[in-house]
């Protein structure tokens, strides 16, 4: 069984929610066009001046979408 990896993209300031929003749109258009699975992305607000997006990967598809998508940083996702 492949671990999965969660990129993370952190948005900071008065409008990171809308951003991190807007920003996991892009995610899933990514994810259809490339034909990747895991479909797992969201978005979180972490505080009023700090919203995150992600995406969930394979461990062998993340430096693929690692170099193509440059996240902010990632860790293994648990379930």
């Amino acid at each position: 069984m492949s671990r999965k990896i969660k990129l993370i993209w952190d948005f900071r300031g008065p409008t990171a929610k809308e951003v991190a929003r807007h920003h996991e749109k892009h995610l899933k258009d990514y994810i259809a066009a490339e034909n990747l699975s895991p479909n797992i992305t969201g978005n979180t607000e972490l505080s009023s001046m700090h919203s995150i997006a992600y995406m969930v990967v394979e461990e062998v598809n993340m430096t693929g979408v690692r170099d193509a998508l440059i996240p902010h940083r990632g860790e293994v996702y648990s379930e």
